[in-house]
């Protein structure tokens, strides 16, 4: 299971895609499951795309679905400038 990028930054309100893939490529479990670490920081939809809420940092972990394999990035997420 490798996840990319391994580490992400992204604004209050803007979006970044994880991308996860799961090896080997013959594997027969390739679902996953997508968990932030803190949902007040940064949410992340089932698909891996995850939406900056506040600043701060979090960690992102993909599962496969039957549990076996894990991949975590850690995302910053900025406040957006004062302007």
């Amino acid at each position: 299971m490798t996840l990319a990028p391994t580490s992400a930054s992204v604004g209050v309100g803007k979006t970044v895609q994880l991308t996860a893939t799961v090896v080997p490529n013959d594997a027969t479990e390739t679902g996953v499951a997508f968990e932030s670490s803190n949902d007040g920081i940064a949410k992340v939809d089932d698909k891996g795309l995850i939406t900056g809420v506040a600043a701060g940092s979090a960690d992102i972990t993909v599962t496969t679905k039957d549990g076996s394999k894990t991949a975590k990035s850690t995302v910053e997420v900025t406040a957006a400038a004062e302007g």
